[in-house]
């Protein structure tokens, strides 16, 4: 079984950071059960292990922190639904690369809940959405946007870090960095694509969505097959 833990307020990124590796750990060693978190941050950047020093554009704006996971530059804040998790991937495969696929798939049928469209992109971690409303780029190709972000960490084969899913937070928040390294793509939220949804519409799509897509496929995804 899983446990769902969600955390009212905006947790502290170290406290947060604490937490999940106590937790991973208890998981390796049998002690502690999976475990998905839902919370939100302060308004904060973090960096991953590919971070360029040239993508923190304002260092002073907010606390930055090193996370320790995947990837470069990502933002967090009020308003962003963050979810933690901290799954035994030796259950689901022991494949990286697919477990990243499921969690993007998870990704993808939430926001499919409120007639969304995500999709994933070639050398690009997370989930995007075209957005024709926009003008075209230089190339006249559609605009598109990143509406959620996808950064994790192993130890003994157990997740943490996890993904997070822009609500409505402040999207002017994320200029002072380039978000994941791409400067030539935006970033959106299900509230600025003009759907009235709250985080907690969002943490009830999670839930739903989960066990179809983590549980039942168990690391059997089509990359897999």
């Amino acid at each position: 079984m899983v446990e769902w833990i969600h955390t009212q307020g905006l947790t502290p990124y170290p406290e947060a950071l604490s937490f999940m590796e106590q937790r991973a750990e208890a998981i390796a060693a049998g002690t502690a059960a999976e475990c998905i978190w839902l919370i939100e941050h302060p308004p904060l950047y973090t960096a991953g292990t590919s971070a360029k020093p040239a993508d923190l554009v304002d260092p002073d704006r907010f606390d930055v922190f090193e996370a320790r996971r995947g990837g470069q530059y990502t933002y967090h804040g009020p308003g962003q639904r963050v979810a933690y998790v901290m799954l035994d991937v030796s259950k689901r495969g022991r494949d990286v690369r697919c477990f990243v696929h499921d969690l993007e798939s998870w990704i993808i049928a939430t926001l499919a809940e409120f007639n969304v469209t995500g999709e994933r992109r070639s050398g690009r971690v997370g989930v995007w959405v075209t957005r024709p409303d926009k003008p075209r780029t230089a190339t006249g190709a559609l605009r598109e946007d990143k509406v959620a972000a996808l950064g994790i960490r192993l130890r003994k084969w157990v997740s943490f870090h996890g993904l997070s899913i822009n609500v409505e937070p402040d999207l002017s928040h994320f200029d002072g960095i380039v978000p994941c390294g791409i400067t030539e793509h935006g970033v959106t939220s299900l509230v600025d694509l003009g759907l009235p949804v709250t985080l907690e519409d969002v943490d009830v799509a999670l839930r739903r969505t989960f066990s179809d897509v983590m549980d039942k496929k168990s690391g059997k995804s089509d990359l897999c097959d």
